[in-house]
């Protein structure tokens, strides 16, 4: 690839469509669902469209307008029809929705299916360590600038790093999917793979998703007109959305030998309908014949590079050092820490206790609809309240989500699953899920309302990848914390059998601890009993739920309501045109 800088007609990322996400949502407030344990911000595409200038002009054009104004509460919207858009247009939406669905497909295993499908493999503490896979997804703002200015004008500012990026992920995951289920079965035992070892694939893999998207969100400004660039974020959330929900809840249906007997055969059998590696095969595949028709059947117009690596690594630089930059960034990274064991740790619980994974896909199936009618009146309070007290109001219901959802694990039935504990859990993941669309409406319309216009790319992707941090960097303290305040002994049986087949491990003849999953299994196979004393889980829950409500009653609260009062210009940089001129 060639390297092109020059000086930008315009300051960096203000068409920039490359770096990042701050919100999934078009400002009607039409939801976008959310991957279940890790928040993917994206950005509003419409904030960035045609020239930073124009943007300006067109922000400052109403008579009312003034930097010393607070906080606007409800944004102005363009609502175009899909069927009125150019058969071009639609051409190109139909595209993005695809790529954005290829994007979906291995993120929605990394952050969904296999975290559980690894519980009967890994203690919570491996988990933690498999769940640092799903960073780079949360740090692509340090080399979103590489993305958008290096390129080969042969081959085009997009599809430069498209078609490599797609083929990786496909050749990638074909080698994987050839190697996985084995993987799983040895990983943390004697003589096989590592945590890390895993780890690292799925790593290569978000690594590769992030990558891409950042190049798809940059061709997703030029692909559509300007007057409809905002379909982009509407192609966005339908694609990524579509292929999380097929690789987490679809599939993890499918996988489970359980809901497969009980609905598709007479006769049970031991596997499910689909294997994981099974699964990551066809979806190689699938990459590749996508990039192939991508690189030989659509052309992307000639640009020009227009913006300087170095210039937008300054302009982010220039925004952190604002002092309400500052605080807002502080909020990010611990606001989250009350909901923790309760977004990373209770699905885990349930699956521990029995509930399995054919329960587990079900609830997850009846609560996607949920999301979406939900998250419809979550966008809607958005622009009738403040966003940040509606933020506040879904902090406190998420905390109290958290409260819930330990009852709903505490109360799990000793004789196993039934229609009113289901229901129950059902009822418990709905609200968590819609306290969750809340606090992400909120903020992303916040995040879209401060950011200055002329430099609107580079600053709401600042504010995504923070927010992002918040909700993952905690994740693999929980889990490791979860394991280590764990305490459970592995108890002999008390009359073994001496007609019994020789079992494959040694049989358990004196008590041990079993607080991990590989002692449990051990335990188990030797014809023990794992007897818990004390469930980590539980206290790691409850510290969590009190860090939260300190935090928010003597920091949080007061703060984000202070910084929503805060004038307009106290969001903007010194040095640009929207604080110079005005």
């Amino acid at each position: 690839m060639g390297t092109k800088s020059r000086r930008a007609k315009s300051p960096p990322l203000s068409r920039n469509g490359s770096v990042g996400r701050a919100s999934g949502r078009k400002s009607n407030g039409r939801p976008a669902s959310m991957n279940t344990n890790v928040e993917l911000l994206r950005r509003n595409i419409s904030h960035e469209t045609s020239t930073s200038e124009g943007a300006v002009a067109n922000l400052m054009a109403h008579n009312s307008f003034s930097l010393d104004d607070p906080v606007p509460k409800t944004p102005t919207t363009n609502n175009h029809g899909f069927f009125e858009l150019p058969k071009k247009d639609q051409r190109n939406f139909g595209l993005l929705v695809l790529l954005y669905f290829l994007q979906g497909i291995p993120l929605g295993l990394a952050t969904g299916s296999v975290p559980f499908l690894l519980k009967n493999h890994m203690s919570y503490g491996e988990i933690g360590i498999f769940s640092l896979a799903s960073y780079p997804y949360s740090l692509k703002l340090f080399w979103s600038p590489i993305v958008d200015a290096v390129w080969s004008p042969k081959i085009g500012r997009r599809k430069s790093w498209i078609i490599p990026i797609q083929l990786l992920s496909g050749i990638g995951m074909l080698w994987l999917g050839a190697r996985v289920e084995k993987w799983m079965e040895l990983t943390g035992k004697p003589g096989g793979p590592t945590v890390w070892a895993f780890t690292w694939w799925w790593f290569f893999l978000v690594l590769m998703c992030a990558t891409q998207d950042i190049a798809v969100d940059g061709w997703a400004l030029t692909l559509l007109t300007p007057g409809n660039v905002s379909y982009a974020s509407t192609a966005q959330t339908v694609g990524l959305t579509a292929g999380q929900f097929l690789s987490y809840t679809v599939f993890l249906a499918f996988h489970s030998k359980d809901f497969a007997n009980k609905w598709f055969r007479t006769e049970p059998l031991d596997h499910g309908l689909l294997s994981l590696g099974g699964y990551l095969t066809f979806a190689g595949w699938a990459y590749i014949a996508v990039t192939i028709g991508l690189a030989l059947l659509k052309h992307e117009e000639r640009t020009r590079n227009e913006d300087g690596i170095w210039d937008v690594y300054k302009i982010m630089w220039g925004v952190l050092k604002l002092k309400n930059i500052q605080a807002i960034i502080l909020v990010h990274l611990i606001a989250k820490i009350g909901f923790q064991a309760n977004d990373g740790v209770t699905g885990l619980k349930l699956l521990d206790k029995g509930f399995g994974t054919d329960n587990m896909a079900l609830t997850v199936l009846i609560d996607f609809p949920f999301e979406i009618g939900l998250g419809y009146y979550a966008g809607k309070w958005s622009q009738e309240y403040t966003p940040m007290r509606l933020w506040c109001w879904g902090f406190m219901g998420r905390l109290a989500a958290a409260i819930l959802a330990q009852f709903t694990v505490y109360i799990f039935p000793a004789g196993g699953v039934t229609s009113w504990y289901l229901l129950t859990v059902i009822a418990q993941h709905v609200f968590s899920t819609f306290t969750n669309t809340i606090m992400f409406v909120a903020v992303a319309a916040f995040h879209a309302r401060i950011a200055d216009p002329v430099i609107g790319g580079t600053y709401m992707t600042l504010l995504a990848t923070v927010c992002n941090l918040g909700g993952t960097f905690p994740r693999f303290f929980v889990l490791r914390m979860v394991d280590y305040f764990t305490s459970a002994t592995c108890i002999p049986p008390t009359h073994p059998n001496p007609d019994a087949t020789k079992p494959a491990v040694p049989a358990v003849t004196a008590p041990f601890s079993c607080a991990v999953q590989a002692d449990k299994e051990r335990c188990l196979a030797g014809g023990g009993v794992c007897e818990m004393q004390r469930d980590g889980y539980y206290i790691v829950n409850v510290l969590c739920v009190l860090i939260g409500v300190v935090t928010f009653a003597l920091f949080i609260r007061p703060r984000v309501l202070q910084l929503q009062a805060l004038p307009l210009r106290a969001w903007r940089l010194s040095s640009s045109p929207s604080s110079s001129k005005y």
